[in-house]
């Protein structure tokens, strides 16, 4: 710590009792009250340094200064520099000395180099450029806090805290402090366990001026705002005592208002735990709607990493539920909004230059549109795997507050509803919030069963959570049959082998390969058609029988068969849309109708027996191995 020292002469105060006084030849000649002391000093060396006393004076011998900044202690020191005597300064005492003395008047307009001017400069070229003491002279600040406010002395602690804290490099125990915490971890910041010493306001006012300066990631700085968090918020962020009408309600809410304005703008600067824990803080302390509304926001922007304990939100006082569900809704409403505004948002990609003439794209044109591409399809695959993620913590949460006896029914199917079908592939979680919810609530009546089942797709269930509804006697019959009926199907799916859907594929499949083959290859075809016609107007067979009329007819016959259990196929997803409540019409075609699409689209009028002809081996292998 450093130090300043003013004056030389040595100390001749004493004090008697409530009296303070200085040996002197000369009687003293003038009494002033301070902070019930009352000091015997002279007018002399005071009056020329001091403008308030000169002014105090001139009416009387006897003064009185009520609310002196820094007490008798301070107003000491400050009449031991007007004598002359040595005096220490240092960190510890540097603020009251300075408040005191603008209080006395000790100004350049009162005598050249007094002590105001002399404490600027120490606090300016020395205590402002070390960590720990520019730390400890801002933690004293509080203490005199309208003063400090008038002489700009808080504001200029805070420039100098927030500047060290982005250049450890200012000050060598700076540097020696971001060694120690680099070595150990990387997470606080190095400076995060003297910040979090300091009050809220002067916490608030120091990570503004440390965001401003944009040499920080946010990383850091939500590092910084969890540990102090931690230090300040009891309880895990859930101070029980305060929601109990303890008597620091005013400072926590105060807190957690402060901190949800100092969120980085990063998405992962914090957990979403993190932000759980505030928003319990905030629902409990009676934040402001302003900082529950932001919280939520930036929940909703990273709700996949969140846990189902996270979303377990206490209810407030007064209410009968035992969690907030209304705050999860408004949670999954606000992760809506952003998802039905993402593709509006994303950029749309640029066409790619093509040169005159030139039908073909270059090589890296290709390249860098494959790369889109690709970089495209694992955004989706990530986005839909976060959605797979939100959906099975929803039905977590489902699971936990289905127990609860005072929850609405309208509240727990406006949440399972919420969550969109793409982010269920499974309804099993869904189905034990909903089998749990009506163990709780044995007295609902029929229609309130029917409504509460509709959540539910009985073909996403497992087979374990089929045959376990398939004997629950609190589940609505239509439920039971839809159950069974669907379980019989996936069996019987099970036992039937290749699948007519794999034909399909594979006609596919084969279609766009005889296209580009047709495409890439024309000359190398019209050469082998040329040969083959002259081969046969010579008598010789035709590419190996492929053209003969029982080829033709076999192969005719193998297209019809495929149609035809194309169309059983069509009947039975038709038969088994009658029981699936939520399908929507027109949104399925049926396989046959998409084959005879392709069909008329991908083979030429003109070229049938070109076709037939690449389809015809295929048609063979396939009865082959359907006789072994």
């Amino acid at each position: 710590m450093k130090l300043m020292k003013l004056g030389a002469r040595p100390d001749t105060f004493f004090t008697s009792g409530p009296v303070r006084s200085v040996y002197t030849e000369v009687a003293t000649d003038l009494e002033i009250f301070v902070d019930n002391c009352l000091f015997r000093l002279h007018k002399f060396p005071l009056l020329s340094k001091c403008l308030l006393l000169q002014a105090l004076c001139a009416e009387s011998d006897a003064v009185e200064l009520p609310g002196f900044p820094g007490g008798a202690e301070a107003f000491e020191a400050c009449a031991k520099f007007c004598y002359g005597i040595a005096v220490t300064v240092g960190a510890h005492n540097a603020v009251p000395l300075r408040c005191a003395a603008a209080r006395l008047g000790m100004t350049e307009a009162a005598e050249r180099g007094n002590l105001g001017a002399k404490l600027d400069a120490f606090l300016d070229s020395c205590l402002l450029r070390r960590w720990r003491d520019a730390v400890a002279v801002l933690r004293s600040t509080p203490r005199h806090a309208a003063a400090c406010e008038e002489l700009g002395v808080t504001s200029r602690c805070v420039e100098a805290v927030a500047i060290l804290a982005t250049d450890p490099g200012g000050g060598s125990t700076a540097s020696a402090a971001a060694g120690c915490s680099s070595s150990l971890s990387s997470s606080p910041p190095w400076w995060a366990r003297d910040v979090s010493e300091l009050g809220v306001d002067l916490f608030w006012r120091v990570m503004v001026a440390v965001k401003a300066a944009g040499t920080v990631k946010g990383r850091a700085i939500g590092d910084a705002l969890r540990f102090y968090a931690r230090r300040w918020l009891p309880n895990g962020y859930l101070p029980a005592e305060q929601a109990a009408g303890g008597g620091d309600d005013a400072n926590h809410r105060l807190l957690v208002e402060k901190m949800a304005s100092l969120l980085p703008a990063e998405r992962n600067a914090v957990s979403c735990g993190f932000l759980l824990k505030l928003l319990k803080a905030a629902n409990v302390l009676r934040a402001s709607p302003a900082t529950k509304a932001e919280l939520t926001r930036r929940v909703a922007m990273q709700l996949e990493d969140a846990g189902v304990g996270d979303l377990l939100i206490p209810s407030c006082a007064g209410t009968e539920t035992l969690y907030d569900v209304d705050a999860v809704m408004a949670i999954l409403e606000e992760l809506a909004l952003r998802q039905a505004a993402a593709p509006a948002g994303m950029p749309e990609a640029s066409p790619l230059p093509h040169a005159r003439g030139h039908h073909r794209r270059s090589r890296s044109a290709e390249s860098s549109s494959e790369f889109e591409g690709a970089r495209r399809s694992t955004s989706a695959a990530a986005s839909h795997g976060a959605m797979v993620r939100i959906g099975r913590l929803v039905d977590g949460f489902l699971v936990e507050v289905a127990k609860d006896p005072n929850l609405p029914l309208e509240k727990l199917v406006a949440i399972a509803e919420a969550v969109p079908d793409c982010a269920r592939p499974e309804h099993d979680d869904l189905y034990r919030a909903v089998e749990s919810y009506l163990r709780v609530h044995p007295e609902m009546d029929k229609s309130s069963r029917k409504k509460l089942c509709r959540v539910l797709n009985c073909r996403k269930l497992s087979e374990a959570a089929s045959m376990h509804a398939a004997q629950n006697e609190l589940l609505p019959l239509r439920v039971v049959v839809q159950v069974l009926f669907f379980e019989n199907a996936r069996a019987a799916a099970a036992l039937s082998g290749p699948t007519v859907a794999n034909r399909v594929a594979g006609v596919k499949a084969l279609l766009a390969k005889t296209r580009r083959e047709a495409e890439d290859g024309g000359e190398e075809v019209a050469v082998k058609e040329e040969q083959r016609r002259r081969g046969l107007a010579a008598g010789a067979p035709g590419g190996g029988g492929d053209w003969s009329v029982e080829g033709l007819k076999r192969a005719a016959s193998r297209i019809s068969t495929l149609r035809m259990k194309l169309e059983e196929d069509e009947d039975d997803d038709a038969d088994d849309g009658a029981f699936v409540h939520r399908a929507r019409p027109g949104l399925v075609r049926s396989a046959s109708s998409r084959v005879r699409a392709l069909c008329a689209t991908a083979i030429p009028a003109a070229k049938p027996k070109r076709m037939l002809s690449r389809l015809w081996p295929s048609s063979r292998s396939i009865a082959a191995s359907e006789r072994h």
